[in-house]
């Protein structure tokens, strides 16, 4: 379960490789134990204090608040980010040694992310290898629309998971292969909240913003572009048609931010694309 939003339950991601067929995540020898198996022993143990605090303030000290359990709350969360860091370091460690500079793609549903990713793989597969591990809760839509392009794509199905962590990312690598010296694009769940959290081992992180959302997203989900390495303002043109002002999007972000890069694409037009394309190869 995640720590920080209660997502995903006793569910288990799957990682399907679309030349094969779906099926559990596999090949880690830890068969997602940081959310599933030690944290939830944890979760019990929490509860079972609970109990005991409750029982406690009915007492004799009624009037007591019951602090307790929020504490080990907060130190259960600890406890899962610190796992997700450490399978995050050996991530980085694997892809490093191959010289693959792997990239976070994030941002809420509808961003343009896939198109984005489908352009991209497009224009620059002949300067260099790309493939892709595309994140959704359910189906295998996106990585369909990406495999169309003749990229080389493994999908991870999180179930009822909101982001990707770094055991799914090892999973994925494991079935992907990726080829010494590629590129490999990271589509993360859509979501601003909780991918901004979990490391997965990647160079680095972009959060992706569309014109159709509004522009003080950043002030909104500060974490994600506190995080970001990158902002992508997507869909520029639609700018004629949406309330949303471009250059106060920017100069929120980089409140949150200050400094933070920021290009303005359009993925189906075409706009922007060369500036994306020289930061992405140069990261």
């Amino acid at each position: 379960m995640c720590a920080t939003c209660g997502c995903s339950g006793g569910a288990r991601p799957t990682v399907t490789d679309l030349s094969g067929g779906p099926g559990p995540q596999a090949g880690h020898g830890h068969t997602h134990d940081h959310q599933h198996a030690d944290p939830a022993h944890d979760h019990v143990h929490e509860h079972r204090h609970a109990d005991h605090a409750h029982e406690h303030q009915h007492g004799d000290h009624a009037d007591e608040p019951a602090e307790l359990p929020a504490a080990r709350t907060i130190v259960f969360e600890q406890q899962v980010l610190a796992k997700n860091d450490r399978l995050a370091a050996r991530n980085r460690g694997w892809l490093e040694g191959r010289g693959i500079i792997a990239v976070n793609l994030m941002s809420s549903p509808g961003s343009g992310k896939t198109t984005l990713l489908e352009r991209t793989i497009r224009d620059l597969s002949p300067r260099r290898p790309i493939c892709v591990i595309e994140g959704d809760q359910e189906t295998l839509l996106d990585a369909e629309r990406i495999r169309s392009t003749g990229c080389r794509v493994v999908q991870i199905n999180t179930g009822a998971g909101c982001h990707l962590d770094a055991e799914m990312l090892a999973g994925g690598l494991r079935t992907l292969d990726p080829a010494a010296g590629s590129l490999l694009l990271i589509e993360n769940v859509g979501n601003l909240v909780c991918p901004a959290l979990f490391d997965l081992g990647e160079r680095c992180k972009i959060v992706i913003m569309s014109v159709t959302e509004g522009d003080d997203k950043p002030l909104k989900y500060p974490h994600m572009f506190r995080s970001a390495d990158l902002m992508i303002v997507n869909k520029i043109d639609l700018v004629p048609y949406v309330a949303f002002d471009i250059q106060r999007c920017i100069d929120n972000a980089r409140t949150v931010k200050p400094g933070l890069p920021a290009v303005q694409v359009s993925a189906t037009r075409g706009d922007g694309l060369g500036s994306w394309y020289d930061w992405l190869l140069a990261a």
